[in-house]
């Protein structure tokens, strides 16, 4: 069930924009608060997640360092509205609870005042819940391990990994909310269903493609009550397009779990387009919006099929904006262009850093409608000399933040 609390105290051109296109001055920029009049609106990959079912739970309990330097950051940066993916859903919200606590509400090493966010919102996703089916094709259901996890309707080792939590300083519209965790990829019409390239027959067969859900840990549309009215608070966490075979079906689901948000926003959304409550239909036409989350797809590098977020970057209700960008991140990836892994794109675009083997890369997007002003923009990635820098490392992503003008 989901849980709603109120606490109490050409795209392709712009993606490859330079640096010079972003303030400069992004890491301490977002260090300020915005005046009251703008809406600070962020996505933070954060890692809170744990392999056991309550790990995550008895880790922030006992105090966790990778929580403080999260805390830090978003005491930094101070959002009104932020999605935080990879943060371990468990029914009764007590993660979420000492988070808010213990962390949150504490001034942390590195970060700034205590933060108080009223409301929030969190749900079940479709991670590590078992499907009762061979999704894998390895000839057994469920199993230890990977294999467990391959044949869970998202990957998971436990119901509720890699969730996701919804903090807001504003008031969430409760009854409004929706959400899309049980859509069929198969009713999305031209779905890219999976091909087994040695048959070029499907991979998964009839009886098991009819039954899998496209989201592989759930969208919301989240309504806010903003002082400059109602934003539909558009979060997600497609699968990585990777961790598969040459079928590539990661890499076609990551694809429509990012196309699901373009029909959403689209005045031509059918019938297919179902929530789980049974709604049917797209966003209203007049109804402004933010997209947020670790998208895990790069416009122009690593393995995702670049057209999903080129097409959603592109789509006539997405503001044109300059890509937020980071010191930080520019000279990540020049250091990893000098030991010869070369990217596509501008390198202070990029949002994670993700190893030697992968580099950096910018997978986390924070994406307004048209009708918002833009009133600055960023990534929390300060360069290693910044003392902030300290703080900066505890997940492998950065926050990434936009400021909006009703």
């Amino acid at each position: 069930m989901p849980t709603f609390t109120r606490l109490l105290p050409s795209a392709l051109l712009l993606t490859m924009l330079c640096a010079c296109a972003s303030s400069p001055a992004a890491d301490d920029a977002a260090a300020d608060t915005p005046p009251a009049t703008t809406l600070r609106v962020a996505t933070y990959n954060v890692s809170l997640y744990d392999e056991q079912a309550g790990g995550l739970v008895r880790r922030l309990q006992a105090g966790d360092d990778g929580a403080r330097k999260v805390a830090a950051v978003l005491q930094q940066v101070r959002p009104d509205l932020v999605l935080l993916n990879e943060f371990d859903y468990d029914a009764a919200g007590m993660a979420a609870d000492l988070f808010q606590r213990d962390y949150l509400e504490r001034p942390q090493p590195g970060g700034g005042e205590a933060l108080h966010y009223p409301y929030r919102y969190f749900a079940e996703v479709n991670t590590g819940v078992p499907s009762g089916l061979d999704l894998d094709r390895n000839g057994t259901v469920g199993g230890v391990g990977r294999d467990r996890g391959n044949d869970a309707w998202g990957y998971g080792l436990h119901p509720g990994q890699y969730g996701m939590l919804v903090l807001s300083k504003h008031p969430i519209d409760e009854e409004q909310v929706r959400s899309f965790r049980l859509l069929r990829w198969s009713a999305m019409p031209d779905a890219r269903r999976p091909l087994d390239p040695a048959t070029g027959k499907p991979w998964h067969d009839d009886a098991v493609w009819q039954q899998l859900r496209l989201s592989s840990k759930s969208h919301w549309d989240v309504p806010v009550r903003t002082p400059g009215g109602t934003v539909h608070f558009l979060v997600s966490h497609p699968t990585p397009p990777v961790f598969d075979g040459p079928e590539d079906r990661n890499g076609a689901r990551n694809a429509d779990e990012i196309r699901l948000w373009q029909e959403y926003i689209s005045s031509a959304a059918g019938d297919w387009l179902c929530d789980d409550d049974g709604r049917c239909g797209g966003l209203d036409a007049d109804a402004r919006f933010v997209i947020a989350g670790d998208l895990n797809n790069d416009p122009v590098d690593g393995d995702g099929r670049h057209e999903a977020i080129l097409e959603l970057l592109e789509h006539p209700r997405v503001l044109r904006m300059a890509t937020p960008a980071s010191e930080g991140g520019a000279e990540t990836a020049r250091a990893y262009a000098a030991q010869g892994l070369v990217r596509r794109g501008a390198p202070g675009h990029v949002t994670g850093d993700f190893g030697p083997r992968t580099g950096a890369m910018r997978l986390d997007y924070v994406l307004p409608s048209t009708g918002f002003g833009l009133r600055g923009s960023g990534v929390f990635w300060p360069p290693s000399a910044d003392p902030a820098a300290a703080i900066a490392d505890g997940s492998d992503h950065h926050l990434v933040w936009v400021d909006l003008a009703p």
